[in-house]
């Protein structure tokens, strides 16, 4: 293009901007830029277990009542508006005899207990869902919800919610039930969580959206432990996914929840896709490298592994390293955006051979 020419289109340009207008060949810098995919929306990064609790503790100092506002730490990626561009993970303290106020919002959230037990309760629209230690409650969009310490010590968990995603559609709705408590369900009978098992009213139309449910840890290890001698995925190890109870599908719409075991010195292989995801170490010390950061973590350290971003993990523990983590795939995936690389390893592998098969051959 001639410097004349170009000082006319700049010119144009001016024009078209005072009009509210675009030209198309603006953007051809943007398209160019991401030839081979996305540049990845923040960077790896880790938080270390006893700097956040160290600020917990400080939390209750500087907040002594959490009567207007959750007594919770946002993880803030340092290139990213949240811990990820669609997912804010955080941790929230709560004082022995204190209730975190009722409210609802569209915003999904789910509640993964680290410092728990009975007592620790989170009611979801008058159901009262236990919170033992590293057991998980969803609070779908749109549900009351409130919390309450009835143990005699501090409780800690980890809040995950879909901020970024519901923020960038502009869609955010809340509001305050007015009062600490919501009125909760009188009749057990009535309990929607119930109604996830395998025995169900055959009288009563099926609810499968804003699910209120607890995942037991017990339950979640136990079947950890039934399949840690599979192979598992050559990407994340032995994953599992903590599947709807009614549908089997994502956790929820716009979040899925995984947990997955590493064994003793396993190294996994590396990819990326363009999904994002945040983790918390149950248990084990190990590395994952991200776009060649080693983020070395250890028990109740957080991270973050931002979208396309090339990744593997390496469990340096004498014991399974056992990590929980939160992604946006069923987002991705509802709007045919999900993709990997070097292969798609969601979902592809057969279920196990029937033996009478096998030997039928």
């Amino acid at each position: 293009m001639s410097t004349a020419e170009s000082s006319e289109l700049r010119e144009f340009d001016v024009e078209l901007e005072a009009a509210n207008l675009r030209g198309q060949w603006i953007y051809d810098d943007m398209l160019e830029s991401v030839v081979g995919g996305p540049k990845p929306a923040g960077v790896p990064f880790l938080w270390r277990w006893h700097d956040v609790y160290a600020k917990l503790l400080k939390s209750c100092d500087v907040m002594p009542e959490s009567l207007t506002a959750r007594r919770n730490l946002s993880f803030i990626n340092p290139d990213a508006r949240g811990t990820t561009h669609t997912i804010n993970m955080g941790m929230q303290m709560l004082k022995p005899g204190e209730i975190a106020y009722a409210h609802r919002h569209t915003m999904a959230a789910l509640r993964f207990a680290i410092q728990g037990g009975p007592g620790l309760v989170t009611v979801v629209d008058g159901e009262p869902c236990q919170m033992d230690t590293y057991d998980l409650v969803l609070t779908p969009r749109w549900t009351w919800h409130d919390h309450e310490n009835a143990t005699s010590e501090n409780v800690v968990w980890l809040d995950v919610l879909d901020i970024g995603l519901v923020l960038g559609l502009n869609v955010p709705f809340y509001e305050p039930y007015g009062e600490m408590r919501q009125p909760q369900r009188e009749d057990p009978g009535e309990h929607l969580a119930d109604r996830g098992g395998m025995l169900r009213p055959a009288w009563e139309q099926v609810k499968a959206a804003n699910f209120p449910y607890r995942y037991p840890w017990r339950d979640v290890e136990r079947q950890l432990q039934r399949m840690a001698g599979l192979a598992g995925s050559p990407y994340d190890g032995v994953v599992l996914r903590y599947a709807n109870p009614v549908t089997g599908g994502s956790t929820m719409p716009t979040l899925d929840c995984w947990v997955q075991l590493l064994r003793p010195g396993q190294q996994t292989e590396a990819h990326r896709h363009t999904s994002s995801a945040v983790y918390f170490v149950v248990r084990g010390e190990g590395t994952t490298v991200v776009d060649g950061v080693e983020l070395d973590w250890g028990p109740h350290d957080s991270f973050v592994v931002p979208n396309w971003s090339t990744h593997h993990f390496v469990n340096r523990s004498a014991e399974n390293a056992l990590l929980f983590s939160v992604n946006d795939i069923p987002t991705l995936k509802a709007l045919d955006l999900y993709y990997e690389e070097p292969e798609l390893s969601l979902g592809t592998q057969p279920f196990p051979p029937v033996p009478a098969n096998l030997r039928a051959r």
